[in-house]
């Protein structure tokens, strides 16, 4: 089984671009600090998202948003600008989630007014 879930915060702003066949994919990075780390250390991942994922990620995420995702890990090698045979790893994600808890002004409110009355809490 390869799967990855992880919590963390976006590295940059997440660039959207498109292959040659029109597909949409985006590559951006994700810090994820180490639980009961006494340093507070960080790890930095590469993700890779793809189609309507990628397209809405651009839309609505910018370095700093704080994601949940689920994917998994791919390596694949190349060659870079000297020669050298290099490999890299991925993480392919596959579903994410915002995680922010940040709340919109009121006055952005775009849903229709709710009865007190209505709502069990």
């Amino acid at each position: 089984m390869n799967k990855v879930f992880l919590s963390g915060n976006l590295t940059k702003d997440p660039e959207v671009r498109y292959t040659n066949t029109g597909k949409a994919y985006a590559r951006v990075g994700i810090a994820v600090n180490r639980p009961f780390s006494k340093d507070k250390t960080v790890d930095f991942f590469n993700l890779v998202v793809w189609d309507k994922s990628a397209e809405n990620m651009g839309k609505y995420l910018a370095k700093g948003s704080r994601i949940l995702l689920e994917g998994r890990l791919q390596t694949s090698k190349y060659k870079d600008k000297d020669g050298n045979e290099r490999t890299a790893t991925d993480i392919i994600v596959e579903n994410w989630e915002f995680a922010d808890s940040k709340k919109k002004p009121a006055d952005d409110f775009d849903g229709e007014p709710v009865d007190d009355a209505d709502t069990p809490f």
